[in-house]
């Protein structure tokens, strides 16, 4: 990673994003799933249909199911919780939502990130990708799409259908 500090020329280039790309969460299994790149989110969300909490040698983790949609098939997951915080959304209505690290593969880059989990059902994309995933990376050209490759033939539907 660079040097926060570093002088603008000797900083890696930020690798151009559309507003839509199509990234992999390989710590979750996923290969393909379609993502708003959304610079005004602060943070990133995955749908999920449900998730249940339990505790593993003393700590809390979160078991959640992924939507047919992402992937083809409904399946469990089960990840440590990282943090739970308040989000507030695009409506201005705030929800507490648990918060996960797990890894973000986008463009040949791989990188850690947070994501909370989120009833996204009803949206276009499943998975929201915000500013704090972006940082000293990417930068985003809102006037393209999908620069990095589509997702498969399927499109993987928005969690609704």
């Amino acid at each position: 990673m660079s040097d926060p500090i570093a002088p603008k020329s000797l900083r890696p280039p930020r690798v151009v994003l559309g507003w839509r790309e199509s990234v992999a969460l390989p710590g979750l299994g996923l290969t393909a799933v379609k993502a708003k790149v959304d610079t005004g989110a602060r943070s990133s969300a995955l749908h999920v249909d449900e998730l249940w909490r339990f505790v593993e040698a003393g700590a809390p983790w979160v078991g959640f199911r992924l939507s047919p949609g992402l992937g083809g098939v409904a399946r469990d997951v089960v990840a440590p919780v990282m943090d739970e915080r308040d989000v507030t959304d695009s409506g201005g209505r705030r929800t507490r939502r648990i918060f996960l690290r797990t890894t973000l593969r986008l463009a040949g880059i791989h990188r850690e990130i947070e994501i909370n989990l989120s009833d996204r059902r009803g949206m276009l994309f499943p998975m929201l990708l915000g500013r704090t995933a972006l940082a000293r990376a990417f930068t985003v050209d809102p006037a393209r799409s999908y620069l990095h490759g589509r997702p498969p033939a399927s499109g993987l539907p928005s969690p609704s259908g």
